[in-house]
C-alpha cells in the first residue's frame, strides 16, 4: 500500500481503466469497469426534478487543471439509482476492513430538504441531490481505485477519458451548502419552454409556458393568455404542473 503523500504518484496519464488489476483477478468484479461519463438511464425521467437528473456541474468542474498531489480530493462515483446509501456504507466497510482509511476518507450521499405538493398539502421530505451518485473524499491511487470501483452497486467513475477526475473545490462547496440549508427548496420539476398547468391560486386552471424559473426562489415566470396576449405572472413551484 503506498504510503502518505506518495499515493498520487502512480502515472495516471497512462493509466487504462479497463479492469481490476493482475493481482486481484479472482476477487468478484461488476460487469463493466472504468470511468463513465454517460448519462445513466434513469437520467431525463420526466417524473424527476430537473437538477436531479445528473451531476452535469461535477464533469464540467473536472475538466483542466491537475489535481493537489498532496491533498484529498472529492470524486463523483456512479452506482446504482436507490441504493446509494448501501453502497456508502459497503465502501466505508471495505475501507474500514482492507485498511484503506488513510485513502478513502469519507463518502456522502448529497442530500436536502425539499417542500413537495401531495393530495393538496405541502409537506417537507429528504430527497437525494444526485440519484445514481455518491461523493468520495480520498487519495486516488490503484489501490483506492480498486477498492471503490469494485464495491458491490458502484459501476465506475465519473471522469473525462480513461481517469477519474476531480471535482473543483468550489463545487464542492456548493454541493455541501445546498445539504447545510437551514430552509427547505422547492422541488423544480419544470424547465423554461415546458407547457404547464396552474394548479393552486388566483390562476388555477390556466394553462401557460414557463418563460423562466428561479429555483433560489422556489418560483416561476409563466407566460399565461389574456385576451389572446401572453401576460407573465409569477408563480410557486409547486402551484404548476406539466403538462
Amino acid at each position: 500500500m503506498l504510503a502518505g503523500n506518495d499515493r498520487m504518484a502512480v502515472n495516471m496519464d497512462n493509466w487504462q481503466d479497463t479492469g481490476p488489476m493482475d493481482d486481484y483477478e479472482q476477487q468478484p468484479a461488476p460487469e463493466d469497469s472504468g470511468v463513465s461519463d454517460a448519462v445513466p438511464s434513469h437520467a431525463g425521467s420526466a417524473d424527476e426534478p430537473y437538477e436531479d437528473q445528473l451531476p452535469i456541474e461535477a464533469a464540467d468542474a473536472a475538466a483542466g487543471g491537475e489535481p493537489d498531489a498532496a491533498k484529498p480530493q472529492w470524486y463523483v462515483v456512479h452506482c446504482y439509482s436507490g441504493y446509494e446509501n448501501k453502497v456508502k456504507k459497503n465502501l466505508e466497510h471495505r475501507a474500514e476492513s482492507m485498511g484503506m482509511q488513510q485513502a478513502i476518507l469519507e463518502v456522502i450521499v448529497p442530500t436536502e430538504e425539499q417542500i413537495e405538493l401531495r393530495d393538496g398539502q405541502r409537506r417537507v421530505v429528504e430527497r437525494r441531490i444526485y440519484p445514481g451518485y455518491v461523493l468520495v473524499q480520498m487519495f486516488l491511487d490503484e489501490e483506492s481505485w480498486y477498492v471503490v470501483r469494485n464495491t458491490p452497486g458502484v459501476t465506475g467513475f465519473v471522469g473525462i477519458g480513461n481517469k477519474p477526475t476531480p471535482l473543483h473545490q468550489e463545487e464542492v462547496d456548493r454541493i455541501m451548502r445546498r445539504m447545510e440549508a437551514e430552509e427547505p427548496v422547492a422541488q423544480v420539476k419544470v424547465k423554461v419552454g415546458d407547457k404547464v398547468r396552474i394548479v393552486e391560486g388566483s390562476f388555477r386552471d390556466f394553462n401557460g409556458t414557463v418563460d423562466e424559473v428561479y429555483a433560489d426562489k422556489g418560483k416561476a415566470r409563466v407566460l399565461v393568455s389574456f385576451f389572446n396576449r401572453e401576460t407573465p405572472i409569477e408563480v410557486d413551484l409547486l402551484q404548476i404542473e406539466r403538462l
